[in-house]
């Protein structure tokens, strides 16, 4: 393992860097992760196998995009590739510190400040991963037609193919695709972490929040703020600061459960159908 880390750090960093010793961490369910510590401080390594190589790819780009236009902290990436059978990505490692008075307020007001750069079209350049699962990104010019296409009906065929829904699910979802325009106000396409709750960010040690683990898009704002309510862990202060710095449009909070119809379709295709309860509540009341 040793060897196989220090040709990593050697490639995309120093031939001088000298790693001191690698400590497993948590990545997840998905990867393998480790801490490492060198003689010019410390980095975070995760891999899989060569087959996977496709998800660090645009995992790296999806880092870069924010690290570039995010006023939000997000690791630094160094490198990916493939080294014998195990594909890899080298990032920076964030150590983690105590929470800021101010905490809550940066955070919402610099992710209102993200979801501020936009592009003509929602969607992206390429396809990533939301988990384990491929995310196609294929650009729409309207919101609710990559909603559907790009996001809802791919997660709905494969629940379909794993026999975890039922016909009449897929027929109130097909009747709520035709009230979406009317249900959901239009945005511009909005750069978004794409897979935002509690377990993607940190406390670093200047006190304020760092995100990682990112599944970006240009999408429309609400549905990451929606994410972020799905499993809590985030404070009032938050969505406060975020509507005093860009105002959300009136009735946000009864739109929530609708986009995060996706989400939970994915845990559905992920974990199972226990998940499938608040997806039916939500039919229930929009279909």
């Amino acid at each position: 393992m040793n060897d196989f880390i220090d040709q990593i750090l050697k490639k995309h960093l120093t031939p001088s860097l000298q790693l001191k010793e690698a400590v497993s961490v948590s990545g997840g369910c998905i990867n393998c992760a480790y801490k490492l510590f060198t003689n010019q401080g410390s980095f975070f390594l995760k891999w899989n196998k060569g087959s996977l190589s496709e998800m660090f790819i645009s995992e790296e780009k999806g880092l870069d995009l924010l690290h570039r236009h995010s006023p939000i902290r997000t690791p630094k990436p160094y490198g990916k590739g493939i080294l014998g059978e195990k594909s890899y990505l080298l990032t920076e490692w964030i150590d983690q510190g105590t929470q800021s008075s101010d905490f809550w307020q940066n955070f919402g007001s610099r992710l209102a400040r993200q979801h501020q750069k936009t592009e003509a079209e929602f969607g992206l350049n390429h396809d990533n991963y939301i988990g384990s699962l491929r995310q196609s990104n294929a650009k729409h010019n309207s919101w609710v037609d990559f909603f559907i296409n790009e996001r809802l009906l791919p997660q709905l065929r494969l629940a379909e193919s794993k026999n975890l829904i039922s016909n009449s699910i897929q027929n109130q979802f097909e009747l709520l695709f035709k009230k979406l325009d009317q249900l959901v106000p239009s945005e511009k396409p909005a750069l978004l972490h794409g897979d935002l709750w509690s377990g993607n960010f940190l406390i670093d040690q200047s006190g304020q929040a760092a995100i990682f683990d990112p599944a970006v898009y240009y999408g429309h704002r609400e549905s990451e703020l929606a994410f972020t309510q799905l499993f809590g862990g985030f404070s009032s202060e938050f969505y406060h600061y975020y509507n005093e710095t860009v105002p959300l449009e009136s009735g946000y909070i009864e739109r929530t459960d609708i986009h995060n119809l996706y989400p939970l379709l994915v845990h559905v295709n992920l974990f199972g159908a226990s998940y499938l309860t608040g997806i039916i509540q939500t039919l229930n009341r929009f279909s």
